[in-house]
């Protein structure tokens, strides 16, 4: 793994948690799109180096809007650069690591992603993401 890719941070409102997030990062989103596989709603915001990812459901059977049920608006997960998605995927399930896709999926912001079960990582959800070149 390279570095931290992003932290996404789950909302319920994604207008009005981008208006909050353009006022405390003194900048606009610079990317919006969705995600339909992951039945999510997405914005991105750069601060430096670093980038933030909110989410919001689009779908009311989505995974973010059962995270919002149970533990409400928060941080979501972690997600990390890897250069070969698919090696890593096997370097972590020979680690003992379980994924939940056997196959990356197409995420947002141009991106193969992977998550890794939170229930091996001490409660985190951890994302694989490799860029699309």
């Amino acid at each position: 793994m390279n570095k931290i890719e992003h932290i996404g941070i789950a909302v319920k409102d994604l207008d009005e948690s981008c208006r909050l997030y353009e006022k405390l990062l003194g900048t606009a989103a610079y990317k919006r799109e969705s995600v339909i596989s992951e039945g999510v709603d997405t914005a991105f915001f750069l601060t430096g180096e670093n980038k933030i990812e909110l989410l919001s459901a689009a779908a009311e059977d989505s995974a973010i809007a059962s995270f919002i049920a149970k533990r409400g608006e928060g941080i979501h997960h972690i997600a990390f650069d890897v250069d070969d998605i698919y090696a890593e995927m096997i370097r972590l399930k020979n680690e003992g690591f379980v994924l939940l896709s056997e196959e990356p999926k197409f995420g947002a912001d141009n991106k193969l992603i992977c998550f890794v079960h939170p229930k091996g990582t001490k409660g985190v959800l951890v994302e694989l993401c490799q860029e699309i070149k």
